[in-house]
């Protein structure tokens, strides 16, 4: 009897121990670990095994555009408490909240099947600042249209978010589930608090815009410098390691030799002997200039009026080469590049769990129907940034491509759908005063550059914790215009960590790489900015008219406009006469006045109203000016006035 009873209880304690090996080797995820992934760019190359990367969001599930206007996707479900707008089972983390219509309603968190909110907080104050731990900026408020927060939100068992208020517009949750070889500890307001410090260092790291490998504590770290010269057609070798290890930065100077349209320089970087570059991209293109000027100054890549400069860490295994090359084109002279180049390096190889850095320059005009597409391909990876230039290719519909929504297929799942463009790049309402209308940018996003007039944006956006994981494929793709039907050319830089390159891009040439510049600048007589009008105009559902006789003008806002001379046309909608004078105004001088023919009777007709030129050799630059007359009401209805380069 005590035999048996020994070996009861020998299994017995052995069964404890087998049951308690895969507790014992879970991964501990919890506020803090978390919070380091905002701050600890080295962990950037690591996969996140057994994770997959999700998000709800309030697109239109009919394919449609409604994607928060109504609110009628906006939700999962009602409940007495409110709106369901989120509700995931199992264990996870929210990495990123995105809208750009907070309210004053509650939102109310429900942690691991509780009853009871784990966290209650006015929607505004998810943004604001004002509400530990989402301090900026981890969260924004209204930058370029879009409110966001990164601070993250683990849950154990899961987590239901409701909404307690009549409506909930746009607004994307992206969220990471993990499976049992990870331990997550739920999020905990007052628990929070024990990790002030961590939360602060995030804080200072993004708030810093003093760019410097200095910020990054990298150990053992070795610079390589240069002072290059490169003559047209010429390239050269500014770093070649041949142990493994890993870059740790690159910078290049000054920052102003690649401003310009013709973007002759590219970077071009090779990983252990690989047959194709990781990265071969224009310079500018690299470094986020946008229409031939500087436009970034992201935490991890960008340009400064001093440098430019790419943080990413970039292991290898063997050797690494990094070239600049200068290729001649024959429609420009072309001086000497001459630079200052650091290539900052550590001798840690890559690890296992590693993946190397790839960049994929890639044009297209997307047919309708058809969406643009950043990455696509097999392997394994995560993906970790976006760079984009989009230039419309018609002039009636201002930056209507911008609708588009972005759509992530993920091993041969959809995982994320956006709900618009700037949306992606946690912005909001482009076009709209105050909103996507103007470079601006944070640590992680920010609008390039945008013109009505010059039918353009561009966009970056860069992933720390909410990297997104594949195994098997990627397909990541953005719409153009409200359901995948306006003409627009795309330029982008899709950046990503994985085994081997999934995706080549095509070496650069003097083709691809010059920035288009319209020959027709269209201004919108419904976006205010551009157009002043004087004296008897009427302004009413988006249209102009001209209703008195006399004593009526308009003054164009021409500073985004390149210089030349113009043949100006009126959209006309409607008149109620068949000829009117007009007399125009420009840099040069102030035109005799001269009547035109209205077309009475036609709808939609352009009407040429003379010639003018553009000029920035006068601060600020002088608009141009158009005065009416006639011998009766005109009742001039118009909705656009149009340059087209002579």
């Amino acid at each position: 009897m005590m035999l048996l009873a020994m070996i009861k209880k020998s299994v017995l304690i052995a069964a404890v121990l087998i049951a308690g090996i895969p507790c014992a080797a879970q991964t501990i995820v919890n506020f803090q670990t978390e919070l380091r992934r905002l701050s600890d760019i080295s962990l950037l190359p690591r996969y996140v095994e057994g994770t997959v990367v999700k998000q709800v969001s309030s697109y239109d599930r009919t394919g449609g555009n409604d994607d928060g206007f109504s609110g009628k996707y906006s939700f999962i479900r009602k409940e007495k408490e409110g709106l369901v707008i989120f509700d995931a089972q199992g264990s996870g983390v929210i990495e990123r909240i995105w809208t750009p219509t907070p309210t004053n309603d509650t939102l109310d968190f429900y942690f691991d099947g509780s009853s009871r909110p784990g966290l209650s907080i006015k929607f505004n104050d998810l943004f604001s600042g004002k509400v530990e731990p989402f301090l900026k900026p981890l969260v924004d408020a209204y930058m370029v249209g879009g409110y966001y927060s990164y601070v993250p939100i683990p849950y154990a068992k899961g987590c239901k978010i409701v909404f307690r208020g009549e409506k909930i517009m746009f607004h994307q949750v992206q969220y990471r589930e993990y499976d049992k070889t990870y331990k997550i500890e739920t999020f905990n307001p007052a628990a929070s608090e024990a990790h002030k410090s961590l939360l602060h260092k995030v804080v200072n790291l993004w708030s810093n815009k003093n760019r410097a490998i200095d910020n990054f504590k990298h150990p053992g770290i070795k610079t390589i410098e240069n002072q290059i010269e490169l003559l047209p057609g010429a390239s050269a070798t500014i770093a070649r390691l041949s142990s493994g290890g890993r870059i740790t930065g690159i910078e290049l100077d000054p920052s102003e030799v690649f401003n310009g349209l013709y973007k002759q320089a590219d970077i071009k970087i090779t990983w252990d002997n690989e047959s194709s570059p990781a990265v071969h991209i224009p310079v500018a293109d690299f470094f986020g200039y946008a229409f031939g000027e500087r436009a970034m100054e992201s935490l991890l890549i960008g340009a400064t009026n001093g440098k430019l400069y790419c943080y990413f860490p970039m292991p290898f295994d063997k050797n690494a080469t990094i070239s600049l090359e200068y290729r001649k084109s024959d429609e420009i002279q072309q001086k000497p590049l001459r630079l200052r180049t650091l290539v900052h390096y550590t001798a840690q190889k890559k690890a296992a769990n590693e993946g190397r850095f790839y960049a994929k320059w890639y044009h297209d005009e997307p047919v309708n129907g058809q969406s643009y597409v950043f990455l696509e391909g097999l392997g394994r990876g995560h993906y970790v940034g976006t760079i984009l230039q989009a230039q419309g290719r018609d002039y009636n519909n201002f930056t209507e491509f911008f609708e588009g929504d972005d759509q992530t297929y993920i091993d041969g799942e959809l995982r994320l759908h956006g709900t618009g463009s700037e949306d992606y790049f946690n912005g909001g309402w482009y076009a709209q005063p105050g909103g996507w209308t103007e470079r601006a940018g944070a640590a992680l996003s920010g609008c390039t550059s945008y013109s009505i007039p010059l039918s353009r944006t561009g966009g970056y956006r860069f992933f720390l914790s909410d990297k997104m994981p594949f195994t098997k494929e990627i397909r990541h793709t953005i719409e153009h215009g409200p359901v995948n039907n306006r003409p627009v050319s795309y330029s982008s830089v899709a950046m990503y960590y994985a085994d081997k390159a999934i995706a080549v891009s095509e070496a650069p040439s003097n083709r691809l790489a010059k920035v288009f510049v319209p020959d027709t600048v269209t201004f919108y007589t419904n976006f205010l900015r551009h157009i002043t009008y004087n004296g008897g105009i009427d302004f009413k559902d988006g249209h102009a008219t001209v209703k008195d006789a006399d004593n009526s003008s308009v003054a164009i806002n021409v500073n985004e406009v390149p210089d030349g001379r113009y043949a100006m046309y009126l959209n006309k909608l409607d008149a109620a006469t068949n000829r009117i004078a007009v007399r125009i105004s420009d840099v040069t001088k102030i035109y005799d006045w001269r009547r035109v023919d209205l077309q009475q009777g036609r709808k939609d007709a352009e009407i040429y109203l003379g010639d003018v030129e553009i000029a920035h050799n006068t601060v600020p630059v002088v608009p141009v000016n158009i005065m009416f007359r006639s011998d009766a009401p005109p009742g001039l209805t118009f909705n656009r006035i149009i340059l087209r380069k002579k």
